[in-house]
C-alpha cells in the first residue's frame, strides 16, 4: 500500500535525515514566552524538509497540517509566514469560516499589547526589521512588510465576485505569488465527503471550488496551506485527497498522550441545573486557592451551557439572583449528596484551613457576582466582547462565568476553563444505534476546547505546558489539571459522550489507577531507613568563563557571493564597465570595513543589543569592545565573490550587505549553542526514605504503543512477562506496571541476582515513579532513569556501595533520546561525592540504555564488565 507524504516525511525523522530543529530565526522572531513544544518543532521541519528538500513536491504546494485543539495551530501559522517571508513571500490571505475567529487572529497577529501576540517585540530578519500589515488588497504594499488580508471565504467570495473600491481582485493575483491560508479547514471539505449538503455547506464549496482554487492555481509558486482539527481522515475521500498533502497529523490522541491536555472528568447529579452549576462553583473556589496555596495567580473559568438562547437568558437571571441569596443550607445541601469523591476531598479541605461555610458564601458572592459573568449568545456581540472571551486568562479580565450555547464551539482558545456545566438533559433523536449524534459529537469537542491544559509550574525544571502529576494523582493540584463536565444523571448520555471522547481521542478507552507501594518488608531493612541515594543539582552556567566568540568562528571564512550584474542594478555604484562579468574573489578582514559600516549591521539586528550579548558574554565591557577585540570581530575574515570591480573595490553597500549576512549567522550559531544552565558534577545524599514512597498511578491501558504499559507485571493474566514480585525481595516496590522494556529489565535483574549475592548484599531494584530527577552535565536538561540499583560490597572492611541508574528504551526513542545514553555513560567519571564515610565507600554508575532485542548484548557485557 502506498504511504502517504506524512508517514513518509515520518520515516525519515526516525532514520535522522531530518533534524528537529526550529529555523534560528523563525524561533527568534516569536513571542518567547509560547516556547516552542517539541511538535511544533517537528511542523517547522516537516515543512521545511518538503519545501527545500522533498523530491516529489507538486507546484503550486497545497498541504494540510492536521493539529490537534490547543496544539497551537496559530504559532505554527505564525512561523511558517516568517519562514516564507525569508523565502520571498510578502502576501498572505488568512481565511477562515467566521468573522469572531477573524477577530480573535487579527488580535493575535497584528496586536503587540495582547496577551496571545504571537510574535517577538522585534521582528528581524536577514538585517532589517519587519512590520506586519493589514492590507485590503496588494496593490500598492510594501514588499518589505508582512502583508496579510484577513477575511472570510465567503466574504473573499463576495470581495471578488462582486468588486468594489479598494477590494482585493482577480487581477491582484496576476502578477504576484500568494500563500493562502485557512484555519478550520475541515469546513471546505463538505463536497469531498459528496454527502449530503447543508445550504451553508453547499455555499461554502461555492465559495471554495470558484474563488479560492481559483486564486491557488493563478501562479505555480503560490501556496495554499490548510489547517484543522477536525479533518475527517477516516472518511475514504478525504484520505485520498490529501494523500500528498497531509503533512503533519498530531492528533487530538496523541496530545493527550503527550500530556498537553486536561485529563477529563464526567460529573453526573441528579441534580436541578442550579445545583449543577453551584456544585461546579464549589469546585471552581476550591481550585482558586489550591492554586493561591502554591503562590500561582490563575483565575479558574466555568462555561454554563444552555441550549437555547432564551434558556440560557433565563439561566443568567436565576444564577446571579440565587448567588446573591446563598445560604449555608444551599452549600449543606451540595455537602450532603457528595459524601464521597472529589466533594468529599474539598469539604475536608476546607475544614483543614478552618474556611467556615460562612465565610465560603462571602466568597461565593463576590467571586461571582453579576459583574463577573458575562454572556456570549448574540449574533450581534460586540468585538470587545468577543476579546474579553479571548483574555479569560488575563489578569485584569475578572469574568468567572461564561453563560453560552453553541457561539463558542469553533476558534475558541481559553486556557482557565476548567468546569462545563451541561444545564439541560436531552440526547440527539436523530441518532442510530451505536452511531454518536451530532449534538453529542458537539459538545464532546467544546470539551476538547476546554481540555486544553492551563500552564503552570512549581519550578522550571517541570514543564510548562504539560501535565505533571499523572504519576501522583493524589497531589492537591491534580485538580488543576482536569476539566469537570457537569451532566444531569443520565447514564445512556454519559455512556454515548464517553465514546464521542474516545472517538476524538481525548478520553482513552481504557484508563486504570494503579497502587504503587514499598514492600512492608522493604521498609523495615536498615538500607531503608539509613540508606542513601546521590543524585545532583541544576545550577545557573553564568559563562563567567567564556571570554571570546568560539575559535572555530574566528578562523571561519565566511563566504558572501555577489552576483556579477550587482553593480549595474544598484545605482549607487558606478556605471558597469567591462570586468563586471569576470567573477573573483577576494578576503578582507572585517575590520577593514571600518567601525561606522560594523556599527550600522549591529543596530540592524536585535540581537547585538549590548543587554542581550551580555547574556551570552558577561565580561563584554562595551559593543566597541565587541567590534574592535580580537577575541571577538575584529579579526573576522570576509571572502567576497562577484564581479571584479565589486571584489577589488567594496562600496560600502557591498560592505553593510556582507557584514549583515556574517553577523545574521553568527547570531544564529551563539544562539543555537547557548546554554542557561548545567547539571552538576556534585552528587549530594538523600535519604531512601524520603525520596522512595507510595504512590496512585494514572494509566491509559495500550495507548502508548507498548501493550505491557500499565499492566501488573506480578498478574499471570494480563501481562506476557510475568514475574511474582512480591516472593522477590530485591525488588522494592508491590509490583512493576512499566512498558515491555522496563519488565524485561527486571527480569535480567532477577536472573543477575544469584551470580550478584555472591559478591554483593543489599542487593535493590527501585523504580523511579517521578521520586527524582538527575541534570545533564553539559545543559542541565533533566532527567529521570527508570531505575536505580544499589548493591554493597560483602565482606569488605570498607565496602563500596554501588548505585547504577538504568534506563530501558523502546525502539522508537533510542535516537531521540542519545543524549540521555551520553549523559549516563559521563557519570561514573565525572561526578563527585563529597561526604566521606570512615565504613563505606559509595560509587556511581550509569549504565547503557536496555533494550532486549537489540541492546542487550551490550548491556550485558558492561553490566557484568562493572559489577
Amino acid at each position: 500500500m502506498m504511504q502517504n507524504l506524512n508517514t513518509l516525511i515520518s520515516s525519515a525523522i526516525s532514520l535522522g535525515f531530518i533534524k528537529l530543529e526550529p529555523e534560528i530565526f523563525v524561533a527568534n522572531n516569536l513571542n518567547p514566552k509560547f516556547g516552542l513544544r517539541p511538535y511544533q518543532i517537528e511542523a517547522f521541519a516537516r515543512f521545511n524538509y518538503y519545501t527545500s528538500e522533498y523530491p516529489n513536491k507538486k507546484s503550486p504546494i497545497q498541504l494540510l497540517f492536521h493539529m490537534a485543539t490547543g496544539s497551537g495551530k496559530t504559532l505554527v501559522m505564525a512561523g511558517i509566514i516568517l519562514d516564507l517571508y525569508k523565502k520571498g513571500y510578502s502576501n498572505f490571505i488568512f481565511f477562515v469560516n467566521s468573522t469572531s475567529i477573524i477577530e480573535k487572529t487579527k488580535d493575535n497577529f497584528l496586536n503587540s499589547s495582547s496577551s496571545k501576540y504571537l510574535f517577538n517585540d522585534v521582528i528581524s530578519i536577514d538585517g532589517h526589521n519587519v512590520n506586519i500589515v493589514e492590507v485590503e488588497n496588494f496593490e500598492a504594499v510594501n514588499k518589505e512588510d508582512i502583508n496579510i488580508v484577513f477575511t472570510t471565504v465567503q466574504g473573499l467570495h463576495t470581495k471578488l465576485n462582486t468588486p468594489r473600491e479598494n477590494s482585493i481582485t482577480y487581477e491582484d493575483f496576476e502578477d504576484k505569488k500568494v500563500v493562502l491560508i485557512s484555519d478550520e479547514a475541515h469546513h471546505i471539505n463538505a463536497d469531498t465527503k459528496k454527502g449530503k449538503l447543508s445550504k451553508d455547506e453547499t455555499e461554502d464549496i461555492i465559495s471554495w471550488e470558484s474563488t479560492v482554487n481559483k486564486i491557488f492555481k493563478t501562479n505555480s509558486d503560490n501556496y495554499l496551506l490548510e489547517f484543522t482539527a477536525t479533518t475527517d481522515l477516516d472518511n475514504a475521500n478525504i484520505k485520498e485527497k490529501y494523500e500528498d498533502k497531509l503533512i503533519f497529523d498530531y492528533p487530538l490522541k496523541q496530545f493527550r498522550i503527550d500530556k498537553y491536555s486536561k485529563e477529563v472528568q464526567l460529573l453526573q447529579a441528579d441534580l436541578e441545573p442550579f445545583e449543577r452549576a453551584l456544585q461546579a462553583v464549589i469546585l471552581s473556589q476550591h481550585r482558586r486557592k489550591i492554586f493561591e496555596d502554591f503562590k500561582k495567580s490563575i483565575k479558574p473559568v466555568i462555561l454554563l451551557k444552555s441550549k437555547t438562547i432564551s434558556e440560557s437568558t433565563s439561566f443568567f437571571q436565576e444564577f446571579v439572583n440565587r448567588i446573591k441569596s446563598l445560604k449555608e443550607s444551599d452549600i449543606e445541601f451540595i455537602k450532603n449528596k457528595n459524601e464521597k469523591g472529589i466533594f468529599k476531598k474539598i469539604f475536608q479541605y476546607f475544614d483543614e484551613k478552618k474556611i467556615t461555610l460562612e465565610n465560603l458564601i462571602i466568597e461565593i458572592k463576590e467571586e461571582f457576582s453579576v459583574d463577573k459573568c458575562i454572556s456570549v449568545n448574540s449574533k450581534n456581540d460586540s468585538d470587545e466582547k468577543q476579546l474579553i472571551i479571548n483574555s479569560l486568562e488575563d489578569k485584569t479580565n475578572e469574568y468567572r462565568v461564561v453563560f453560552a450555547v453553541d457561539k463558542l464551539n469553533e476558534g475558541w482558545d481559553v486556557l482557565n476553563l476548567f468546569d462545563i456545566v451541561r444545564l439541560y438533559n436531552t440526547r440527539d433523536s436523530d441518532h442510530k444505534a451505536g452511531k454518536i449524534g451530532k449534538t453529542t459529537m458537539s459538545e464532546a469537542q467544546l470539551i476538547g476546547r476546554g481540555a486544553r491544559y492551563c500552564p503552570f509550574q512549581l519550578d522550571d525544571t517541570q514543564p510548562l505546558f504539560q501535565r505533571k502529576y499523572d504519576d501522583n494523582i493524589n497531589h492537591p493540584l491534580r485538580v488543576c489539571e482536569e476539566l469537570y463536565y457537569h451532566s444531569a444523571h443520565n447514564p445512556k448520555y454519559i455512556s454515548e459522550i464517553n465514546k464521542a471522547l474516545e472517538e476524538i481521542g481525548l478520553k482513552a478507552p481504557k484508563m486504570v489507577q494503579r497502587e504503587l507501594k514499598l514492600k512492608e518488608r522493604f521498609k523495615e531493612t536498615d538500607f531503608y531507613k539509613s540508606g542513601l541515594i546521590y543524585i545532583n543539582d541544576r545550577v545557573p552556567y553564568d559563562r563567567s568563563d567564556v571570554l571570546e566568540l568560539p575559535k572555530e568562528l574566528r578562523t571561519k571564512i565566511f563566504r558572501i557571493k555577489f552576483s556579477t550584474g550587482y553593480i549595474s542594478t544598484s545605482r549607487i555604484f558606478e556605471t558597469e564597465n567591462s570586468q563586471n562579468n569576470i567573477r573573483s574573489t577576494k578576503i578582507y578582514t572585517i575590520d577593514s570595513f571600518g567601525e561606522p559600516v560594523i556599527k550600522k549591521a549591529i543596530n540592524r539586528l536585535p540581537f547585538y543589543r549590548f543587554n542581550n550579548l551580555q547574556r551570552y558574554f558577561p565580561k563584554l565591557q562595551s559593543i566597541t569592545e565587541f567590534i574592535n577585540s580580537s577575541s571577538f570581530l575584529k579579526d573576522i575574515k570576509i571572502e567576497i565573490d562577484g564581479g571584479q570591480d565589486l571584489v577589488d573595490n567594496p562600496h560600502k553597500e557591498v560592505q553593510l550587505k556582507s557584514v549583515i549576512s556574517i553577523l545574521q549567522e553568527i547570531s544564529e550559531y551563539i544562539s543555537n549553542g547557548f546554554i542557561e544552565f548545567k547539571g552538576s558534577t556534585e552528587f549530594k545524599s538523600k535519604n531512601i526514605s524520603y525520596v522512595f514512597g507510595d504512590k496512585t498511578l494514572n494509566y491509559s491501558v495500550n495507548e502508548s504503543g507498548d501493550s505491557e504499559y500499565g499492566k501488573p507485571q506480578t498478574n499471570s493474566s494480563e501481562t506476557n512477562i510475568y514475574i511474582d514480585l512480591s516472593q522477590e525481595d530485591w525488588y522494592a516496590y508491590n509490583d512493576n506496571f512499566g512498558t515491555s522494556e522496563e519488565k524485561y529489565l527486571v527480569k535480567f535483574i532477577r536472573q543477575a541476582y544469584q551470580a550478584l549475592k555472591n559478591k554483593y548484599n543489599d542487593i535493590y531494584l527501585l523504580r523511579n515513579e517521578n521520586h527524582f530527577k538527575l541534570y545533564n552535565f553539559e545543559d542541565g536538561k533533566a532527567f529521570e532513569p527508570d531505575f536505580v540499583l544499589f548493591m554493597k560490597e560483602s565482606e569488605q572492611t570498607k565496602p563500596i556501595v554501588f548505585q547504577a541508574f538504568i534506563e530501558p528504551k523502546g525502539d522508537n526513542l533510542l535516537l531521540t533520546d542519545q543524549w540521555k545514553q551520553d549523559f549516563l555513560m559521563q557519570i561514573e567519571q565525572k561526578a563527585k561525592i563529597l561526604e566521606i564515610y570512615s565504613n563505606k565507600e559509595y560509587r556511581l554508575i550509569g549504565l547503557p540504555f536496555y533494550n532486549e532485542d537489540n541492546l542487550k548484548h551490550n548491556f550485558d557485557t558492561v553490566f557484568w564488565d562493572k559489577f
